[in-house]
């Protein structure tokens, strides 16, 4: 049976946040232990939670990825944070290009407070999984505030059982990694040895 096996963790939220704002200081501490066990840590290369998660990787020697976009004509758009460097830096054309290239690049993501580039992230990672349910790559929601905001999608909208099984919350950062394991454990029930599905997209653990 081929394991799913988590490697890589991709870091969204907002890229205004400053560093002693407590969601920075959440995400530099996530990344910091995730990294210290050997997690590469990969994010879209911008200020805010970005940056946050680089220095917390690269403060236990932790392995680090960005995946870019160097804006002409989005203005409203941060681009490239020359402070957060990376060990390795995967440029792309534009928001969307970078989007699916960052969903591509991770096993799993954890989501932070933002705003509206935050909400993309978060509607793409959760359209993505309920396509290839079972094969999926899962998302984390980290912060409390996260059960209201999906109780009112849940509520307000036509939500299905398995979209809410793709994900979890967790209103710290200790459980990050617990939370993290038991969604592998939930992919691994699955035999993902012959599946047609698994080798077909980038988007699928």
């Amino acid at each position: 049976m081929k394991a799913i096996q988590f490697k890589k963790v991709a870091f969204f939220g907002d890229a205004a946040v400053l560093p002693e704002s407590a969601y920075y200081q959440a995400a530099y501490h996530a990344a910091k232990k995730l990294a210290k066990m050997g997690y590469v840590i990969v994010n879209g290369g911008g200020p805010g939670i970005m940056d946050a998660s680089t220095r917390g990787a690269e403060s236990v020697g932790g392995k680090t990825e960005s995946v870019t976009f160097y804006p002409k004509h989005a203005t409203g758009f941060e681009g490239r944070y020359l402070s957060n460097v990376t060990d390795k830096e995967i440029r792309t054309h534009n928001y969307i290009e970078r989007m699916f290239k960052l969903m591509e690049r991770a096993d799993v993501f954890l989501i932070f407070q933002g705003g509206t580039g935050t909400i993309s992230e978060l509607s793409t990672a959760w359209v993505l999984a309920k396509l290839y349910y079972g094969h999926h790559k899962p998302f984390i929601l980290v912060g409390s505030f996260w059960r209201a905001v999906i109780g009112a999608i849940h509520d307000n909208l036509l939500i299905d059982a398995k979209e809410m099984d793709v994900f979890r919350i967790v209103d710290g950062i200790d459980d990050i990694l617990p939370k993290m394991k038991e969604l592998e454990r939930e992919l691994n029930k699955i035999d993902h040895v012959h599946c047609q599905h698994c080798d077909e997209s980038a988007f699928m653990s």
